[in-house]
């Protein structure tokens, strides 16, 4: 195993929590472990993500630690509400100390083919965000097909998104190789024809240390080396941490 790259994957992980059970006793001990988990030079983990009712217990456990708070808002994990109450979400969790928001796309207005809505839909987000990082998530695995994927991915960065993201975690189909391959595709194009560089975010399933670095040593090929940093590569995970980092303190 390609022991560097796997200490910067390690920095470039949101460490999560999106269960039924989660509560402020339990974030906080979550959130506690999370900074435990430092490296000997002081690195940590990317970001700690929960859900936007617990985005307040994160920031002040982890105020100071220099760990992000990330929520994920704006109807979670479906997309289904109207988009005034989707933006209140979003704005309610950059009140609570969000530093980082992961929104969901209405895959439905999606496949019914109205394309400006879902553009229009993530800039509102965007703009409840105050400055703070917009996660997109595409939902890759309710994507019918790359061509689809690829469009998806357009519209998330024409409507403002900071980065682009595989999955909820919510649905049996997770990332896949082959769609962060199109994701990443779309990255590269902007960065051609925009002059932007969006992040890209794989999340869903990625349980193992070796799964994380397969999507890592992708983006190197397809970005570059210098893309895989915090500032635009993140891996969702919960088991995967613990077990990253026994491997390299063991």
């Amino acid at each position: 195993m390609d022991m560097p790259l796997a200490r910067r994957v390690f920095t470039c992980i949101d460490n999560t929590t999106l269960n039924a059970t989660d509560n402020c006793v339990s974030v906080e001990a979550f959130c506690r472990r999370t900074m435990e988990m430092r490296m000997a030079d002081g690195a940590t983990v990317a970001a700690v993500c929960v859900y936007p009712e617990l985005v307040g217990v994160a920031a002040r456990t982890l105020a100071g630690s220099g760990i992000r708070v990330a929520s994920v808002a704006g109807a979670f994990p479906h997309g289904q509400l109207p988009i005034a109450l989707r933006v209140e979400e979003v704005r309610r969790a950059v009140g609570d100390g969000a530093d980082e928001v992961d929104i969901v796309i209405n895959r439905g207005l999606l496949l019914a083919g109205e394309e400006n809505a879902v553009r229009d839909e993530v800039a509102a987000m965007k703009e409840a965000c105050c400055g703070r990082t917009l996660k997109v998530i595409l939902e890759t695995g309710e994507l019918p097909s790359p061509t689809l994927i690829h469009r998806a991915a357009e519209l998330a960065i024409a409507g403002g998104a900071d980065f682009i993201k595989t999955s909820t975690g919510k649905i049996a189909a997770g990332a896949t190789l082959e769609a962060a391959e199109v994701m990443l595709g779309v990255v590269f194009e902007n960065v051609k024809t925009n002059k932007k560089t969006v992040g890209f975010k794989a999340a869903g399933g990625i349980r193992k240390p070796e799964e994380a670095l397969a999507y890592a040593q992708l983006a190197q090929k397809i970005m570059g080396d210098e893309y895989v940093n915090n500032q635009t590569f993140r891996i969702g995970a919960s088991s995967l941490t613990e077990g990253l980092y026994s491997l390299l303190t063991f």
